[in-house]
C-alpha cells in the first residue's frame, strides 16, 4: 500500500515554465546566444542548470558558472513568480494529505527557491518534508535529491512513489525501486518517461489524484 510520495516541483505541481525560460534566454544573451523563441528553451524545466547549460551548449566551468549566476539574477526577484499551480494541485496535495499520505518535494531547483514558490502559492504546509538542491551545486543531481528525501521522510520504498515529469525524476525512482509516476501535462514526453521506466502515466492532475487516493486505500478503486 502507498504510504510516502515524493512530488517533483517544476512541471508536476506548478507550470513554471515561462519563468526559467525567459531566466535562460537573459542568461544566454549574456553568453552572445540570443534565442528569441522561449519555446525552444522548454529543455531547461526539470534538469539541474549546470547540466544543461554544459551539454546542450558546451560550456566550461567556468562560462556555465557564469550562465547559472545570470539565470538567477533574473529569475529570483522576477521569474519565480512567473509561475503557477496546475489546476487542480491543491485539491490533490489536500487530499493526499488528509487521507494520511507523507508528502514530500524532491526538486533539482535550489531549495531556498522552492520554500519561495510554496509559499506564495500557500501550499507548504501541505508537505511533511521538502528536499531541493543547494545553491553552490551540491545535491543537484536527483539521484541525490530522492536519497535524501527518503531519509528524511524515513520512507520504505516499496510503499513510495516519485512523480514527476522528466525522465530525471523516473531514473531517481528506479535507481531507488520507487514507484515511477510520470505526468505527461508538463514539461516531459509520454515516450520520454517510458523510455526512463515509468510504471504509469497521467495526463491530468485529476487522474493521479485518483490514483493516488486509490492506491493509499482512500478510494475503493482507481479510475
Amino acid at each position: 500500500m502507498l504510504k510516502y510520495v515524493l512530488f517533483d516541483l517544476d512541471g508536476t505541481l506548478t507550470d513554471s515554465g515561462l519563468g526559467i525560460t525567459k531566466a535562460a534566454q537573459y542568461a544566454l544573451k549574456d553568453q552572445g546566444i540570443d534565442e528569441p523563441d522561449l519555446s525552444k528553451l522548454g529543455f531547461f524545466v526539470g534538469p539541474p542548470l549546470n547540466v544543461t547549460f554544459m551539454e546542450r551548449y558546451g560550456m566550461d566551468e567556468q562560462h556555465m558558472l557564469k550562465a547559472v549566476a545570470k539565470f538567477r539574477e533574473y529569475y529570483n526577484p522576477i521569474g519565480v513568480f512567473e509561475n503557477k499551480p496546475y489546476e487542480g494541485v491543491e485539491e490533490m496535495l489536500k487530499a493526499c494529505h488528509e487521507a494520511g499520505l507523507k508528502i514530500a518535494i524532491a526538486s533539482s531547483k535550489p531549495e531556498i527557491m522552492v520554500y519561495k514558490v510554496l509559499n506564495h502559492f500557500k501550499l507548504t504546509s501541505y508537505f511533511d518534508v521538502i528536499v531541493g538542491s543547494e545553491l553552490d551545486g551540491r545535491r543537484t543531481d536527483k539521484n541525490e535529491v530522492v536519497e535524501e528525501a527518503l531519509r528524511k521522510l524515513m520512507a520504505n520504498a516499496d510503499e513510495t512513489a516519485m512523480i514527476g515529469d522528466r525522465c530525471y525524476d523516473m531514473v531517481g525512482a528506479v535507481n531507488h525501486d520507487l514507484m515511477a509516476l510520470g505526468v505527461t501535462y508538463g514539461y516531459g514526453t509520454y515516450l520520454e518517461l517510458k523510455n526512463a521506466g515509468a510504471d504509469k502515466t497521467f495526463d491530468t492532475v485529476e487522474d493521479l489524484k485518483n490514483y493516488l487516493l486509490a492506491a493509499c486505500g482512500a478510494l475503493k478503486k482507481c479510475c
